[in-house]
């Protein structure tokens, strides 16, 4: 059974149109096979239909076609047969139907106006062009007019009217002034569609008399010059001091000042207006408003969106731009123009028709005699268009008659073809606003078969490897293909072959016997042709012997196999790589038949091996390791650098080469390798040494390669394998001669800085590679795919170029030569660069959100179309913002996120949004310059999530057998809170947990009274609340109901933070009896009041704690603001306090407590500040004698003084001290007044007065907070806890606040400096 299949276009013969009979003329034939071929007429290039011309120069109308045999042409004008032999001014280009109208030497471009067309004919059929309209271009002048002064009250609307003379094409307009600047254009003045100027008001700046209006006509590059308009702006005062001036003292005078207006249109004018455009066109809708303030324009399309991606906005928001139009965009348009004081709109009905578009053209038909085949030809439009068929130039209904031909509407049917059936048809769909006309020929061929493969074409394959054998071929009709082996061998078939449409045989495992000739018959009912092709099957190469693993010591000798063999017709080629890549360029490397061998083998040989065998028809290879290893130790030999080498002498001088010779230094038992020969330029860079270049060890001799215009000078480096050796003495100097330039600069390059600024840098040459005085560069630059010509510039020697008033964004070809006194450098290459970015024009559309949980969605977006992008895509920005919390209703202040997207990225995903929130978003595209507009805000929600733990839990009125809770709801709800749930449990002196009791509570309360609870009992609580998609985190709490009326209570205090889950009830738990326990550990350690001691470079630092003995406490410490890690610092034994020591003074510090073995178990932090540092003296006044001396007298006074002040106390009486103490005052030990500053007095043990502000220790033993943030007396037992010298407390230390009752006398206190100084008194 034979199989046909297709096999790919890169094997397909290019005559395989032709082999089924349809025939696309873009595809080239045979050359041979075209030369022979008869081909209808096809028109190739043609004028616009509606072609203007400058009547200034020639007009060339061209008509190019095609066909076999070539054709001839004739033109009509105006419907009538145009004989250009009888007009001296028209001539036909040879070979061509391309007319020249000669308009320079005296015609008159109007008398050639009218309809053209061309006729394309051969005597297989004729093809006609379009109708071509001529039509020179007009630029009339402006008709004169008196233009009265225009004098108009501030605030006032105004309308400056251009009315440009009709020209063809229509002129461009634009307002300048006198010295030809054009206009300021804002909000409030700008230019209408009409050219007209209108101001929505007037101010005083408007006055001046030179409002002119310009016409510019493109075609023939002239520009017309309105008259200019005066303005005069009269503003409130001016109008009031005129009229009092001309007014008595008693008339009322004095004109209204400026009011505020609201907006009315000044164009178009009405409610309502019409529009007609074409699809594929631009549409243009324009509204201009007057009013006071200046209105705002804003469109929208009734019952519909604006197009995304096509919809831009000119003029300040006044013109409304929709490109590439379609029927979809017909409706209603409405601009509404508002200011403060109100709005005006206009509706603009839009109704988008449509001229004749192809559907499907007619496409060229190929038949063979007999053959069937049709012609179709449909399009469409707006009003439907009519369809009308022409053959060979010539209505089909007055052609000549052809029975194979029936007209079915759009469509032609050829039934049974003959050769007279040939000719070319015209297709013409038209309707009122335009017209197609499409030419399709019927080219019925007759010709036997022909083989285009050449004949005894030879094939060479490998064995088990496909076999292809070409037999292109063409016939008409279709030939029928057959493949023999041998001359007079039997026909091929079976599932060993494959068939294919285009005339290949494919033998898809060829074997060694399938060689031979095989031959290809082609046979139609013309005729049949035969050819022959040969197949040689080879043997495949194989590696018979491969190279295998080695290990060698270093400095050894190794050799790898590579042993092949091969098909004896076929020459192979072996390669050897190292790691992938070429043999290392080294003469140990030596390369034989059959293998590689390295000798004095290295360190850096270590590596992978191949060996890679070539042919004309195959490759094969194989791969081994090499390992170096250490040598065995030798006996030490003294290793050094070269000596450097000496006597060195320049020979030869020539202007781009010298010799160099020398003689070498001592090697220092390390042969010398190689040496290394550097430059110095004295002309350019004295000083500074170059690389020239190197040369193997055993060479004293080199020929440098030099440079024009450089003074030389040359040192030599001696390298082995110790290092290199010192540079030896430079060589005498040696100035070459000046020449141009032999490069030019590197790195040229062409970005814009501006939107209309092109900036050309390149790196400049160095020195020495000036060749010569006088370094300029020649900058080029012209745009890309544009035919303009070179533009050039000379400038000094410098770096950069920037070329002003370029398009935005548009590609250019630059280059930047070289020259000198002496001449150019060789012409350098172009490099592409660009013109300045400038923002996008257009948002991204279609942006959709897909929420994929509470706190992720995914957004998505079309790509804008990248010549809107107006610069390099960097990619894509979204904005997103919350809106409001659908919990709370409630807007905050919008904090918006962006998230950057980069290169042309159409999705990204929003991660971190908060449950059950509103949000909004927008998306811009991103170039170099910046952000594009904004999409419009695409709103989204999330949805419910689970709520975080309430805001506080506070346990209070604690009776025998009652506790009161009091909550606040959760800072985040994350959704609607349906519940609170309550768990609690006892836990008794041993830290046993009793049984777990849960609570359901209503959403809506915040409070709850837990009754008939155990005396006495120590309650755990865990507090959290629920929304509908689950709970959240919970808080815990104890408490402890009171012994009896007249037990103490202990106070609740702040939440804790905890996790479990809880179930839900809705009515308190009675306990009468006491529960099980269980014994567990402690569930609520704690560290508590910490609290700070601070001096200038030291503080103490104390905690209370509640939780398991024998714990392990640290402190934490940094400075307060900053983002530094923690300094941590150990706690010895189980104290609750600590001195941080070589603290800065006048510095804030954050501290916090921790325990070891608890996770995460750290208190909450504390701040405070160390004291300001002492100012330090320049003298070490410590070391001088007076001042010794004086300390010495000091000290003996302070003794007398105590004494005294001793005796005194005795008597029970109060002693003044104030003036002792200023004589020595200690800002640290001397109380203040509150009242006056005054300093306090002493008293005894008898008068109980608290200290003021700022004292150490009252006498009392108590401390108030409020009276002194920085004591530690309140966390200790009395007064027991005390600081020695070193800051660190004397004593024991109890963690309870309550001061036990004292057992004994009152020795039996601790010693406090108070205490010791009444015992003393």
């Amino acid at each position: 059974m034979m199989k046909k299949r297709s096999i790919s276009a890169s094997k397909a013969s290019l005559v395989l149109f032709l082999c089924q009979m349809i025939s696309a003329l873009d595809v080239p034939l045979d050359s041979k096979l075209l030369e022979e071929l008869s081909q209808p007429p096809t028109i190739t290039q043609q004028s616009p239909k509606d072609y203007i011309v400058d009547p200034r120069e020639n007009i060339v109308i061209q008509c190019e076609a095609k066909g076999k045999p070539p054709p001839s042409f004739s033109w009509t004008r105006n419907g009538t047969h145009f004989d250009i032999d009888k007009d001296a001014q028209v001539t036909m280009k040879p070979n061509s139907g391309t007319l020249v109208i000669n308009i320079m030497n005296g015609g008159k471009a109007e008398a050639y106006e009218g309809v053209y067309q061309c006729t394309a004919r051969n005597e297989r059929g004729a093809a006609i062009s379009n109708n071509i309209v001529i039509r020179p271009s007009r630029s009339p002048l402006w008709t004169k007019e008196k233009l009265e002064p225009n004098q108009v009250r501030e605030g006032d609307s105004l309308v400056l009217h251009c009315r440009p003379p009709v020209g063809l094409p229509p002129p461009i307009i634009f307002w300048m002034d006198n010295a030809f600047q054009r206009l300021p254009q804002s909000e409030r003045v700008s230019q209408g569609l009409n050219g007209d100027l209108y101001f929505s008001n007037v101010q005083p700046e408007d006055t001046r008399e030179d409002y002119i209006c310009y016409a510019r006509f493109n075609h023939t590059q002239t520009i017309q010059q309105k008259q200019p308009i005066s303005v005069k702006v009269f503003s409130m005062d001016s109008l009031n001091d005129t009229i009092a001036a001309n007014l008595s003292d008693t008339d009322i005078y004095g004109a209204k000042p400026v009011t505020e207006r609201q907006p009315i249109l000044l164009t178009p004018t009405g409610s309502t207006s019409t529009k007609v455009e074409l699809r594929g066109n631009v549409l243009l809708l324009e509204c201009i408003a007057a009013g006071l303030p200046t209105p705002v324009i804003r469109w929208i399309k009734e019952g519909g969106e604006l197009p995304v991606n096509r919809t831009f906005f000119e003029n300040f928001k006044k013109t409304l731009k929709i490109i590439d139009v379609s029927e979809a965009d017909s409706g209603n348009y409405k601009c509404i123009a508002r200011n403060m004081l109100g709005s005006v709109h206009h509706v603009i009905s839009v109704t988008v028709k449509a001229a004749p578009y192809w559907i499907t053209a007619p496409r060229n038909l190929v038949l063979s005699p007999g053959e069937d085949g049709t012609l179709i030809c449909r399009a469409n439009g707006n009003p439907k268009p009519n369809i009308s068929w022409f053959a060979n130039g010539v209505p089909i209904a007055i052609a000549p008659e052809d029975p194979s031909r029936k007209v079915d509407g759009d469509t032609i049917i050829f039934s049974h073809v003959q050769e007279r059936s040939s000719a070319v048809y015209q297709c013409n769909a038209s309707n009122e606003y335009g017209y197609l006309l499409a030419n399709a020929f019927v080219n019925v061929l007759a010709e036997p078969p022909r083989v285009l493969t050449p004949a005894n074409k030879l094939y060479q394959v490998i064995a088990d490897s496909p076999a292809l054998l070409d037999c292109a071929y063409f016939g008409s009709p279709k030939p029928e293909i057959e493949w023999f082996k041998g001359v007079k061998g039997s026909i091929l078939r079976g599932n060993e072959y494959v068939f294919h449409d285009n005339g290949t045989l494919e033998i898809p495992v060829a074997q060694k016997d399938s060689t031979g000739t095989y031959t290809c018959v082609a046979r139609n009912e013309l005729g049949k042709v035969q050819n022959e092709v040969r197949l040689e099957v080879k043997d495949p190469t194989m590696i018979i012997k491969q190279p295998e693993y080695k290990v060698i010591q270093r400095y050894g000798q190794v050799s790898f196999e590579c042993i092949i063999k091969h098909d004896s017709t076929l020459l192979p080629t072996v390669i050897w790589l190292k790691d992938n890549d070429e043999l290392p360029d080294d003469e140990r490397f030596l390369v034989g038949k059959d293998n590689l061998t390295i000798v004095n083998v290295t360190d850096k040989d270590d590596g992978t091996y191949t060996c890679i065998v070539n042919t004309t028809l195959d490759s094969v290879s194989a791969s081994a390791v090499l390992t170096v290893v250490a040598a065995p130790p030798t006996p030490a030999i003294i290793y050094a650098r070269p000596n450097p080498p000496f006597d060195l002498e320049l020979t030869g001088q020539l202007e781009r080469s010298v010799e160099l010779s020398w003689i070498p230094g001592d090697e220092n038992n390390s042969p010398i390798k190689n040496f290394v020969i550097e430059y110095e330029d004295g002309l350019h860079e004295p000083g500074v040494w170059h690389y020239q270049t190197e040369v193997p060890g055993t060479q004293t001799t080199v020929q440098l390669k030099l440079s024009p215009y450089v003074n030389y000078s040359f040192r030599v480096i001696a390298v082995n394998e110790i290092g290199r050796s010192q540079p030896s003495e430079p060589s005498e100097q040696y100035l070459t001669k000046s020449a141009n330039p032999d490069e030019n600069p590197s790195n040229v390059q062409g970005i814009g800085s501006e939107p209309d600024n092109l900036v050309i840098t390149w790196e400049s040459l160095k020195g020495f590679q000036s060749n010569g005085p006088g370094l300029q560069y020649k900058v080029s630059w012209r745009q890309k795919d544009v035919d303009d010509e070179w533009t050039s510039v000379i400038v000094a020697n410098v770096s950069k170029y920037i070329v002003s008033g370029t398009p935005t964004f548009v590609p250019y070809e630059i280059k930047v030569q070289a020259l000198n006194d002496l001449g150019y450098a060789p012409e350098p290459s172009e490099v592409i660069g660009h013109s300045g970015e400038d923002l996008p024009m257009v948002a991204p559309g279609n942006v959709q959100v897909h929420v994929i949980n509470s706190t992720l969605a995914k957004v998505h977006w079309d790509p804008v179309p990248l010549k809107t992008v107006r610069g390099h895509l960097q990619g894509y920005k979204v904005y997103y913002w919350k809106v409001q919390s659908l919990s709370r209703r409630s807007r905050r202040h919008v904090e918006k996120k962006i998230l950057t997207f980069r290169g042309n990225k159409t999705f990204g995903m929003l991660p971190g949004l908060e449950p059950y929130s509103s949000y909004k978003l927008n998306v811009r595209v991103v170039n170099g310059k910046g952000e594009g507009p904004a999409s419009p805000d695409k709103v989204f929600k999330t949805p419910e999530g689970v709520p975080s733990s309430p805001s506080f839990l506070k346990i209070t009125n604690p009776t025998l057998d009652s506790l009161t809770l009091e909550w606040g709801s959760p800072t985040h709800p994350n959704g609607v809170l349906t519940s609170y749930i309550l768990k609690f449990q006892p836990i008794n002196n041993t830290h046993e947990l009793g049984p777990l009791v849960e609570i359901r509570i209503p959403a809506n309360e915040s409070s709850l009274i837990l009754k008939n609870l155990n005396y006495s009992t120590r309650y755990k609580f865990y507090f959290n609340a629920q929304t509908s998609v689950g709970s959240g985190s919970q808080i815990t709490e104890e408490a402890v109901t009171i012994m009896d009326e007249a037990g103490i209570l202990r106070p609740a205090v702040g939440a804790g933070k905890g996790y479990s889950e809880i179930l839900f009830a809705t009515s308190p738990v009675m306990h009468t009896v006491r529960p099980t326990f269980y014994k567990v550990q402690p569930l609520y350690p704690r560290i508590r009041n910490v609290t700070t001691a601070a001096a200038e470079t030291y503080a103490n630092i104390s905690w209370e704690y509640e939780g398991p003995d024998h714990a392990n406490f640290y402190v934490e410490y940094g400075v307060a603001g900053s983002k530094e890690d923690w300094k941590k610092e150990i706690v010895n034994g189980s104290r609750s306090f600590f001195v941080l020591k070589g603290l800065t003074p006048g510095t804030a510090y954050k501290v916090r407590v921790g325990a070891e073995g608890l996770s995460g178990f750290r208190s909450s932090e504390d701040v405070f500040e160390t004291g300001p540092a002492m100012a330090s003296r320049q003298i070490d006044i410590a070391t001088q004698g007076w001042f010794i001396g004086l300390m010495c007298a000091v000290a003996l006074l302070i003794l007398i003084l105590l004494i005294v002040c001793f005796i005194r106390r005795n008597k029970g009486g109060k002693y003044p001290v104030k003036e002792k103490e200023d004589a020595h005052a200690d800002p640290e030990i001397q109380p203040m007044k509150e009242d006056d500053g005054t300093f306090g007095e002493y008293s005894d043990a008898e008068d109980h007065k608290p200290l003021k502000k700022g004292s150490r220790t009252p006498s009392d033993r108590t401390v108030k907070k409020e009276d002194s943030d920085d004591s530690l007396v309140d966390y200790g037992e009395g007064v027991n806890g005390q600081f020695n010298e070193d800051g660190s407390f004397i004593g024991q230390y109890s963690g309870k606040k309550e001061k036990e009752p004292a057992e004994g006398n009152e020795s039996s206190e601790a010693p406090s400096p108070v205490n010791a100084m009444n015992s003393f008194v």
